[in-house]
């Protein structure tokens, strides 16, 4: 599965095994993870929201466009939903290409497309309360 949203933690090697092609020279993974800290504040945890259906095909489109805008071979693109810790996984995007530049290219233009694009939001649970993450900017929540 090159896309999929999920509750359970990545295992790269499975991920890895969905694009491997002797044509490929390089491998490009982008891990995100839940830090400790965000715009001074002390995180607690963080809990995402989707909508499925909706997501995922996102997703999908974000993974043609960048088969289409980038000379790569193949993309990946897994992201978590529901309550995740500090140190947790939360996004994985594997590209792979004949060469490192297009596969690190399309990766960092995945990640933006993905932020600004997919029905995943981000609750950030801090020592100062609860805020939604939109972009870079934090709403207060609940």
């Amino acid at each position: 599965m090159k896309v999929r949203l999920t509750k359970e933690p990545f295992d790269l090697n499975e991920a890895l095994r969905y694009l491997l092609v002797p044509e490929a020279g390089g491998y490009v993974f982008f891990l995100g993870k839940v830090r400790n800290e965000n715009h001074g504040r002390k995180v607690k945890k963080l809990i995402y929201e989707a909508y499925p259906e909706m997501a995922e095909a996102e997703m999908e489109r974000i993974r043609r466009e960048a088969l289409e805008r980038f000379p790569i071979l193949d993309m990946l693109i897994w992201h978590r939903h529901g309550e995740l810790e500090v140190g947790e996984d939360t996004i994985l995007i594997i590209a792979s290409g004949k060469h490192r530049k297009e596969a690190f290219d399309a990766c960092i233009w995945a990640i933006d497309e993905v932020k600004r694009r997919v029905p995943v939001w981000k609750r950030e649970v801090t020592d100062e309360g609860t805020f939604w993450i939109e972009g870079d900017r934090l709403v207060p929540g609940d």
